[in-house]
């Protein structure tokens, strides 16, 4: 860590190994954090995020995706997105599917630029260094976002930081964190593609109504008229949430609400000065509610998908004990997870846990994210709950989104609540879903595959593939198949 000022607490997270703090690797940063505070007197007024090379494509990541965190970013180099940083569309490379271009949305800071609103960013680049793309591009779409971005460039430098660069940037971040981050901004410009990064400040947003495409808010708030104006595009439902002592209104008086051009009645402040108000939007009318219907099947934050979002959160590998259907797709099924229990180890640097079907307890069911292995017939887990999952398998034949494959050399992938803890995931036959071929660079490391897939076990898994995908696809917000 060279950017180290004076009086302050530097952690260095690992981050667990070479993912830019992706997946494991994030939850880790907020583990981390959270253990730190729990030991020294920090001011969470003045946390900032920085970070060089890995580590700037790490700070793009942490900024863009949870803003409302930090007095500052400063991102030196690293990458900021998949597609141009990887080359990933030029001429001659293999073509990405329709989901995979759709999911790097999941981690491309370029595309929620905007959420730097509120979050005082410098970023740094040596000006032979190949790595300068990063904040270029991110320069591009904030200024798309009329927002100029302070690029420091340190002269004739490749990758690393000059020494005039540094003193530089210590100065400004001595600056800002005399100021800190402001806990209560008037006005919160939100944007999000999926809702595992679903808050900025006191906007919280709830459900969308398409994943994978832009939910974005502007929530600006007028004290003097005891009011809160709120403008917002692909939300359906979102929670405006002022902690104690922050609102800024007459606890008196209810606040009114101006959002999309609709007046709601929200509450009065509490007299902690706390203030709370969800509402729900269907067929463009706002309504406000005491709480978010708990009925039926949603998709909603950390219980989104795609398959990898199962991993953010403790699991458990469930392993079959009976014998397979079909002999090659149980093959398939056991070298997979041998394979996936090796590359958490190898990759996220952690043992994944592991348990015989017949072993696993109504405990386990409540506490974590199944990820079962096998087939209705080898799985005793697998078998509870395939008729409550929107697919049909049997030893014959497998039938995901209306079309019916052999059992005998398909297998499906897929991520659904569990229908036994629908608070959790259940998922089949994988783990993450990026593999060997992506561990090259780390700006390839995001998903694969979206929520569901169909696998053709007649061409063999490869580094870059558990084999032929012949459909894939996204669930949408009630939890069924939906156009890619």
């Amino acid at each position: 860590p060279q950017l180290v000022p004076k009086g302050t607490l530097v952690l260095v997270p690992y981050g667990r190994f070479c993912n830019a703090t992706k997946f494991a690797g994030e939850v880790d940063v907020f583990e981390a954090l959270a253990a730190v505070r729990t030991q020294y007197a920090v001011d969470p007024l003045r946390i900032a995020v920085a970070g060089f090379s890995m580590g700037g494509g790490s700070t793009w990541h942490l900024a863009t995706h949870h803003p409302g965190l930090w007095a500052a970013a400063f991102p030196g180099a690293g990458f900021a997105e998949t597609a141009v940083f990887t080359q990933a569309l030029a001429p001659g490379k293999e073509p990405r599917a329709a989901w995979e271009q759709t999911l790097w949305r999941l981690y491309d800071a370029t595309v929620c630029a905007g959420n730097l609103f509120n979050v005082p960013t410098i970023a740094y680049s040596g000006e032979l260094d190949k790595q300068k793309q990063a904040a270029d591009i991110m320069a591009k779409h904030l200024l798309s976002e009329n927002i100029d971005l302070v690029h420091i460039i340190g002269p004739q430098t490749a990758h690393k930081i000059h020494p005039d660069s540094f003193i530089e940037m210590e100065r400004r971040l001595n600056l800002i964190a005399v100021k800190g981050r402001n806990v209560l901004p008037a006005e919160v410009s939100f944007v999000t593609y999926f809702l595992r990064y679903n808050r900025m400040h006191w906007v919280q947003v709830d459900r969308m109504e398409t994943h994978w495409e832009a939910a974005r808010v502007i929530a600006e708030i007028a004290s003097k008229e005891q009011a809160v104006t709120v403008k917002t595009n692909n939300v359906a439902a979102l929670t405006l949430d002022m902690a104690s002592g922050q609102a800024p209104f007459d606890v008196r008086e209810k606040v009114v609400i101006h959002i999309d051009g609709q007046d709601v009645e929200g509450p009065r402040p509490a007299s902690d000065r706390s203030w709370k108000a969800t509402l729900t939007q269907t067929k463009g009318r706002w309504t406000l509610v005491k709480a978010l219907p708990e009925g039926g099947l949603v998709k909603k934050h950390g219980l989104s998908g795609p398959v990898d979002d199962a991993f953010m959160d403790a699991f458990l590998f469930v392993s079959p004990s009976g014998k397979a259907m079909n002999e090659k797709a149980g093959a398939w099924a056991k070298s997979e997870m041998e394979r996936a229990t090796w590359e958490w180890r190898r990759q996220f640097r952690g043992f994944a846990p592991v348990k015989l079907d017949k072993d696993v307890k109504d405990e386990d069911i409540a506490a974590n994210n199944l990820v079962l292995w096998g087939d209705p017939q080898s799985n005793a887990l697998l078998a509870r709950v395939v008729a409550k999952l929107p697919i049909q398998w049997t030893a014959d034949k497998l039938v995901v989104n209306g079309k019916t494959y052999t059992a005998a050399d398909h297998a499906p992938i897929l991520v659904y609540p569990n229908p036994l803890n629908p608070q959790k995931y259940v998922v089949i036959n994988s783990c993450f879903t990026y593999r060997e071929y992506d561990y090259l660079n780390n700006a390839r490391q995001v998903p694969k595959l979206p929520d569901w897939a169909v696998v053709d076990l007649n061409t063999p898994p490869n580094a870059q593939k558990p084999g032929n995908i012949v459909d894939a696809g996204f669930f949408n917000e009630a939890w069924e198949y939906r156009g890619n």
